[in-house]
C-alpha cells in the first residue's frame, strides 16, 4: 500500500522591499521641507538624507527658495550674539550657533589700528558682518579720519580688512577726511549671480551740503567712486533710518518730510517727498511684493506704527492718507531701528527698569510682532543677524 505524500506548505515570500526613491525626486521633496531647522534635523535621519542635504547645489536651491531665519541680534562686538529665545519659533536654530565654540564668534579679528578703540558693528547683511574702528571715540563716526573696516564672516571664523581710501581717490572729488565729520558705512545687498563670498561695501561721505560716496567691491580689492552731490544742502540735518528696497538706499531726513535715496545701480541720488507730517516720524521703505513699496512710520518711544502700501514710490507723498495702525506692548518705550528679511526691527525699552532691554520683529506680510530676545544694554544700535544652521550656511568671506 502506497503511503500519502506529505506536502509541506511553500514558504511565504519574503516581502518586496519598496524601491528606493530616486536622488532627484527625493531631492524635490526636501526643498520643499519649509524650515531651515526642521530639513537640518532630517539630514541627521540617514546617510542618503545627508549627502543630498550637504550637496552645495542642492543647499543653493534651497537657500534661493527658502528665506534665511531671525536668528537673534547683534549689539556690541563684546556683547556678541542674543540669540532668540523661547517661545520665539527660530530659539532652537538661533541656540546652535549662539556658543562661541561651535558657531558665533569674534574672537579672530586682528586689533584694530587705533588700540584704544575695539571694532564695532556697523551692518549686517547675507551673514557678513561690517564693523568699524574710528581713531578718535570723541568726535563720533569718522571723526577727523575715516574709520577702519573689516567685513567678517563670524559662522567660519573669516575675515577681510578693508583697505583705506587712497588719497589720490579722495583728492579726485575734492574731500579732505577733517572737514567730513560724518561718515558711514554699509554692506550692499548680494545679488542672485554674485557669487557667495564676493560682496560690496558703500561708504558715505557727508557734511552739510555734500554727499560723497565710495564703494569697495571684494572682487577687486580696491575703492571706486560712485557719485556725488555737490548742492545737497540738508541744513545740517541727519539722515537716519537706512534701509533697502529694489535696488535703492533710503534715509530719512531728521524734523523733514523727505527721504534722501540712493540709486545703487546707476549711483544717482535723488529726494523723494514725505506727508506734511511725517516730520517727526522715522520712517522706512520695503519692498511689499508685486512692485509695491510699503512705508512704515514710528514716533520714538511711542507704541503705534504706521503703515501703508503704495502702488509706486511717486504716491508716497500724497498716497500715506489710508495708514494701517499697528500697536506694540504698552509695556515698553520703542525705537524703530531698521529692516531686513521681511521684518521691521525695534528695540524695546521697559517702562519697569527692573526689566531687560529686548528687541522686536514686526512681520512685514502679516504686521505679527513678536519679542525676539533680550538685550545686555539699552542700545539703539542693535542689528538683526539672519542666517541658516551651521551646516547648511555658505561660507561668506
Amino acid at each position: 500500500m502506497s503511503l500519502p505524500i506529505c506536502r509541506f506548505p511553500e514558504a511565504p515570500a519574503s516581502p518586496r522591499r519598496p524601491a528606493a526613491l530616486a536622488d532627484d525626486l527625493l531631492e524635490e521633496i526636501l526643498l520643499r521641507v519649509a524650515c531651515p531647522a526642521d530639513l537640518a534635523r532630517a539630514s541627521a535621519a540617514c546617510a542618503t538624507f545627508r549627502r543630498l542635504v550637504t550637496d552645495a547645489t542642492f543647499l543653493r536651491r534651497y537657500r534661493s527658495l527658502h528665506p534665511p531665519l531671525l536668528l537673534g541680534f547683534i549689539e556690541t562686538v563684546s556683547s556678541g550674539f542674543q540669540p532668540a529665545e523661547a517661545p520665539h519659533p527660530n530659539a532652537a536654530a538661533a541656540r546652535s550657533i549662539a556658543c562661541p565654540a561651535d558657531g558665533f564668534s569674534f574672537d579672530y579679528l586682528p586689533p584694530t589700528r587705533w588700540n584704544w578703540n575695539l571694532w564695532d558693528a556697523c551692518d549686517v547683511r547675507d551673514g557678513r558682518i561690517l564693523l568699524k574702528s574710528s581713531p578718535m571715540c570723541i568726535m563720533g563716526y569718522g571723526g577727523v579720519n575715516f574709520p577702519e573696516l573689516v567685513v567678517c564672516d563670524p559662522l567660519f571664523r573669516r575675515y577681510r580688512l578693508l583697505p583705506p581710501i587712497p588719497d589720490d581717490l579722495l583728492a579726485s572729488v575734492h574731500v579732505q577726511q577733517q572737514n567730513f565729520p560724518s561718515f558711514e558705512a554699509f554692506l550692499v545687498p548680494s545679488g542672485e549671480e554674485e557669487d557667495e563670498t564676493s560682496f560690496r561695501v558703500i561708504g558715505r561721505a557727508h557734511r552739510a551740503i555734500k554727499s560723497v560716496v565710495f564703494v569697495f567691491s571684494s572682487g577687486s580689492g580696491l575703492w571706486s567712486v560712485g557719485t556725488t552731490w555737490d548742492d545737497l544742502n540738508l541744513g545740517g540735518s541727519t539722515l537716519l533710518c537706512r534701509c533697502y528696497a529694489y535696488g535703492y538706499i533710503y534715509w530719512k531726513v531728521m524734523r523733514a518730510n523727505k527721504l534722501f535715496k540712493l540709486d545703487i545701480n546707476r549711483m544717482v541720488f535723488s529726494v523723494v517727498d514725505l506727508p506734511p507730517h511725517y516730520d517727526e516720524r522715522d520712517v522706512i521703505i520695503v519692498e511689499a511684493g508685486k512692485g509695491r513699496v510699503g512705508v512704515f512710520s514710528h514716533i520714538k518711544f511711542a507704541t503705534s506704527v504706521y503703515h501703508a502700501t503704495q502702488e509706486k514710490e511717486g504716491e508716497i507723498a500724497d498716497g500715506c492718507q489710508s495708514e494701517i495702525i499697528t500697536h506694540l506692548p504698552a509695556s515698553y518705550d520703542f525705537c524703530m531701528v531698521g529692516a531686513a528679511g521681511g521684518y521691521i526691527c525695534f528695540v524695546g525699552f521697559p517702562k519697569d527698569r527692573r526689566v531687560d532691554a529686548a528687541s522686536f520683529s514686526l512681520q512685514v506680510k502679516t504686521l505679527e510682532i513678536e519679542m525676539v530676545c533680550r538685550m545686555m544694554f539699552q542700545s539703539f544700535y542693535i542689528h538683526p543677524y539672519f542666517g541658516y544652521p551651521p551646516s547648511m550656511s555658505p561660507r561668506r568671506i
